[in-house]
């Protein structure tokens, strides 16, 4: 168990914070034996209760000297039992917050595709407080997700939550009112509405569960970790991916109760400046509220919109919309996408991204030479450089629509191909 209080911070589990006891026991038969005790305990820092209790003590003994009977001996023993917990209520209350990690994860490189369980205890939390937690992959990370940042304190001052992995974990207790960031260079020190910070560091190293797969002669990573993409909370199943006898790739949607798995990998590497292609069967089949999205992203880049250029093929959960888009982001200014119509059969969609231009194009069959164009665009504002960005193939569901999906799904991706 890892236990930290205010600002505080723990490389290694085991470490705790000393504790007192006061007092050994108090008999009532000699009462020199109960004022050496409470002098004794008086070498602390004696509360104004303490001092009443001795004051008691010094009546006790005129009483016993003045021949009073039991009955006085039990109402003063009372007065004192009194006195001696509100001291020890008076003493816990002043107790700074501390935050206990009692599970911690593997320390990792960080990224989407995983998450862990993490757990501890708070002591001295106040009534309406709460956990923030954040994962360290290059800066913190809120957790689990930036639309679910809180974690609860339970009544027995446990709490667990599950946390995408990283090279450390931080705890803070925070006010009613704290409104944390998606993400955080350094960590705040305690004060205003945080009352108190730990952090503890990854725990060992973590042995791959999911194997690699490999598809068009690259390795991608196969994501088993919830994502927020899409306007709700998606899980992901690794079951929902694999590659076919002549190598190509597969996504699916399926249904688990009342809840849907989605599909998602991921490049192992950044490629940067060229031309990405991706040969896919019919999509024209697809529900409006399934999304099947080609795009780059870089997990550690906030400042230029994570570096993602996207190939979207979805009608955004309205049927009366077109079924495709070209978008850089942010997408929520206009000119940053281009909606269009994509036909039956099988098409290959392509962008070029060069230094202040990304140019786009959709075209029937397989391959772009001497190919029927479909759709084309070209952005030249806002272009991201290359970086830390990797290629994602996802399927997935889009919430917040008044036409939920009905239906298991499937998606085949024939080809990627990439040519600096």
């Amino acid at each position: 168990m890892v236990v930290l209080g205010q600002n505080t911070q723990a490389t290694s589990a085991g470490r705790g914070s000393p504790s007192s006891k006061i007092g050994a026991e108090h008999g009532v038969a000699n009462p020199r034996k109960k004022r050496a005790a409470l002098r004794v305990e008086s070498r602390g820092i004696l509360s104004v209760q303490q001092r009443q209790t001795t004051q008691v003590f010094h009546g006790l003994r005129a009483n016993a000297s003045g021949g009073q009977t039991g009955l006085a001996w039990q109402g003063a023993l009372l007065l004192f039992a009194g006195l001696l917990l509100g001291s020890c209520r008076a003493t816990g209350t002043s107790a700074s917050p501390a935050i206990e990690f009692t599970q911690v994860p593997p320390t990792d490189a960080g990224g989407p595709n995983r998450v862990e369980p993490i757990a501890g205890r708070v002591t001295g939390a106040r009534a309406g407080q709460r956990l923030v937690l954040f994962a360290r992959s290059g800066v913190w990370w809120v957790q689990p997700t930036r639309n679910q940042p809180f974690t609860a304190i339970q009544a027995d001052s446990q709490w667990k939550s599950s946390i995408h992995l990283g090279t450390e974990y931080a705890a803070l207790l925070v006010a009613p009112g704290y409104r944390p960031p998606a993400t955080l260079d350094e960590l705040p020190a305690s004060g205003g509405d945080v009352a108190a910070v730990a952090v503890v560091k990854g725990a060992g190293t973590l042995a791959a569960t999911v194997k690699p797969l490999n598809f068009s002669g690259y390795e991608w990573k196969v994501r088993s970790a919830p994502s927020e993409r899409g306007g709700k909370l998606n899980a992901y199943a690794p079951a929902n991916v694999w590659t076919d006898a002549r190598g190509a790739l597969h996504l699916r949607l399926t249904q688990r109760a009342s809840a849907w798995d989605c599909a998602e990998v991921q490049l192992t590497r950044s490629l940067g400046y060229g031309t990405y292609l991706f040969t896919v069967q019919e999509t024209a089949h697809l529900e409006p509220a399934a999304v099947l999205s080609l795009f780059t992203w870089d997990d550690l880049e906030a400042k230029q919109n994570h570096r993602e250029i996207d190939i979207e093929l979805t009608r955004w959960g309205d049927p009366a919309s077109k079924n495709a888009q070209y978008a850089i982001q942010p997408y929520y200014v206009p000119a940053n996408v281009a909606r269009f119509a994509a036909p039956a059969g099988v098409l290959t969609h392509s962008f070029r991204w060069e230094p202040g231009r990304v140019v786009f194009s959709s075209v029937r069959g397989r391959g772009i030479r001497g190919a029927t164009p479909i759709a084309g665009h070209v952005f030249t504002s806002g272009i991201p450089t290359p970086g830390g960005e990797t290629v994602h193939l996802n399927l997935y569901v889009f919430g917040g629509t008044a036409s939920p999906l009905q239906n298991e799904t499937e998606v085949v991706i024939e080809k990627f191909e990439y040519l600096p």
